[in-house]
């Protein structure tokens, strides 16, 4: 019974996987009135931040995908807080990490570039249902800390890439230190990666 609910779990995780590879690089435009007052009182950032974030992640993607070698042999994810740019998965070679890079690069509004793509062939849906539930796994343990009174998970985006979680967002020292002890609790991590802004 165990193992079929594992085997249902991971099917669903499948099933997510494909259909966020077919949504998450839409070029529709980025609304304002969209992002809703909950959602700004989860945040250090404002409005306009906000969708400038998204933005650029929006045309990054639309950018990548109309290059097809990029397309068609690379896994690439794009996240962005602030201005600061993640990019995670993996290229098969230098040239192609490089064109991924040198494109986001010069996408207006991009401030910095955290370049953390590997050389390797795209990673598997396998690894990749592993990594999402490595993510959920952190963000349900980041739903629970109750130490830090202004301090809301939403707060941190958790990304997960081959077992190695990368945790960004703008937060307090002491709220990081917790952040990071939290994560290094869960199961199947094999590093995990700051890429936070501090407040204070």
């Amino acid at each position: 019974m165990q193992t079929t609910n594992l085997a249902m779990k991971k099917l669903s995780l499948l099933i997510i996987i494909n259909v966020l590879s077919l949504t998450a690089c839409s070029t529709t435009a980025i609304n304002p009135e969209d992002i809703t007052e909950q959602t700004l009182l989860q945040e250090r950032r404002n409005r306009e931040i906000i969708v400038m974030d998204k933005t650029i992640e929006a045309e990054a993607y639309s950018e990548l995908n109309s290059e097809n070698d990029v397309l068609n042999h690379c896994h690439v994810t794009i996240t962005t807080y602030n201005g600061a740019t993640l990019i995670t998965g993996e290229a098969p070679n230098e040239e192609l990490r490089q064109k991924i890079i040198s494109t986001v690069q010069v996408i207006p509004n991009v401030k910095l570039i955290h370049d953390n793509l590997t050389i390797a062939n795209p990673s598997d849906l396998n690894s990749r249902a592993n990594d999402q539930l490595i993510t959920d796994n952190v963000k349900t343990a980041l739903n629970q800390i109750r130490t830090l009174p202004d301090f809301d998970p939403a707060m941190v985006k958790v990304i997960t890439e081959d077992g190695i979680v990368y945790l960004m967002g703008l937060v307090r020292r002491n709220e990081g230190t917790v952040v990071i002890n939290v994560t290094k609790l869960q199961p199947g991590i094999k590093q995990i990666i700051t890429v936070f802004e501090y407040a204070d």
